[in-house]
């Protein structure tokens, strides 16, 4: 049976096959450490072999990435000073291998089939922690949470917040009916339930202030253009007074309470401290990508017996700038930064913009997400995880046109040429030339 080079490699033709690719990574980044590194193969497997399909489509110029590789490959340099050059380099490569997975995913999904897989893959994990999950005492706190198939409450609650996100934008943003309706809903509920058993106030607190703040971007984006920036610049000037008003007013300490959190936030303030002792060792080019955390390393071995981490791994300094700082000192703290805020902040001027502002307005709701949790958590600076998957899907799509909708009297270019050829409204999205 042959199969047609369309339905794997052009975006929103390849729905089926980008919705299957996406719940495989989706399970893989969240379930590698259960069953091997076998399963990092299957990542791969979806991946890498469409270069073979249509490596011209899949690859595009890499020119333009470079800027987005930049990190990556400070990452892999660092094995010339690393502390632990063995486990920087494997860590290197691993880490500059899946953002080029990454990208490859980029170019193949359109927002729909990035938005479609995302609820599968998280529906998917949520599914599996539910059936064989189970709940850890928190020493530090005295708490009790619900984890699922995670070592940690935070990663759960990471997923479902993934979950609950990209369901209110498929709903909502992008107007999915059917069965894609009823899926949404039920992973949205999944999500939710699990938000609540894990106790994370990370992903809760964060959940809700991303879906607030698409909520609003959304309101935004039916006006023109024009009226969009001028309201946008004013809504932005009341919420910095309103947040500098509520941290003088002590709303920090009250939400804090809410989840049973102190000021310390469970010790977090103290692990800051340290993470910044650690960095100003080494404070322009670090100790080595992924070379801080290593057994037998006097610092970590005493963090993890302040904190109770009897498996000496899978600990962090629970900020992504102090831990990039750690790692790879100040150059890669901007290369990284710079990276998390060209998303941010590029997927914000497209939706201020742009006339076709869904797409802008998802990745824009990624993008936020990713930079509020750097603050407290550590998603995007590993090889294999969902956060910096969507870390460089995201801003691989800045240097994407944004696919227009058909004009009724748009002109396509045909075998002899240009040719008129009408489009019915509500026909697929015209993507330019890539």
């Amino acid at each position: 049976m042959k199969i047609a080079k369309a339905s794997l490699v052009t975006p929103g033709e390849n729905r089926v096959y980008g919705v299957f690719a996406l719940m495989v990574s989706y399970f893989v980044f969240a379930y590698s450490g259960r069953f091997g590194q076998v399963s990092i193969l299957l990542y791969y497997a979806v991946w890498l072999p469409l270069v073979l399909v249509d490596y011209r489509r899949v690859l595009g110029n890499y020119g333009k990435y470079i800027w987005i590789f930049a990190f990556a490959v400070f990452a892999c340099l660092s094995i010339f000073w690393s502390a632990a050059p063995g486990t920087t380099a494997r860590a290197g490569i691993q880490y500059l291998s899946h953002v080029i997975c990454a990208l490859i995913a980029m170019r193949m999904l359109d927002i729909r089939t990035l938005t479609l897989g995302s609820v599968a893959g998280a529906g998917l994990v949520l599914v599996y922690s539910l059936l064989f999950g189970v709940y850890h005492f928190d020493p530090l706190d005295g708490t009790v949470s619900f984890v699922g198939a995670f070592a940690s409450k935070n990663q759960l609650g990471f997923y479902a917040s993934l979950a609950v996100f990209f369901s209110f934008a498929a709903v909502v943003i992008l107007g999915q009916r059917g069965l894609w309706l009823v899926a949404c809903g039920v992973v949205g509920l999944l999500a939710a339930y699990c938000l609540h058993a894990s106790q994370s106030a990370t992903s809760v607190l964060t959940t809700a202030a991303v879906l607030g703040l698409v909520i609003g971007m959304r309101g935004f984006s039916l006006l023109p253009p024009k009226s969009r920036k001028l309201l946008f610049i004013a809504a932005a000037v009341f919420g910095v007074i309103t947040v500098i008003g509520a941290v003088y007013g002590g709303a920090i300490d009250s939400v804090l309470g809410v989840f049973g959190k102190d000021s310390t936030l469970t010790g977090r303030t103290y692990l800051w401290q340290q993470g910044i002792k650690a960095a100003m060792e080494s404070p322009v080019i670090g100790v080595g990508y992924q070379a801080y955390w290593v057994q037998g390393f006097s610092e970590p071995e005493r963090l993890w017996e302040e904190f109770f981490i009897g498996s000496r791994s899978g600990f962090h300094f629970h900020n992504t700038f102090i831990e990039t700082m750690v790692e790879t000192g100040a150059i890669g703290l901007v290369l990284l930064t710079g990276l998390l805020l060209a998303g941010l902040f590029g997927h914000l001027k497209r939706v201020l913009s742009e006339n076709e502002s869904s797409e802008p307005l998802v990745l824009f709701g990624v993008s936020a997400l990713l930079f509020v949790r750097a603050f407290a958590e550590i998603d995007v600076i590993f090889p294999y995880q969902i956060g910096s998957f969507l870390l460089y899907v995201a801003a691989g799509k800045l240097t994407m046109p944004i696919p227009q909708r058909a004009s009724p009297h748009a002109f396509y270019p045909g075998d002899d040429g240009l040719q008129a050829m009408i489009k019915p409204p509500g026909s697929r999205p015209v993507y330019p030339n890539r």
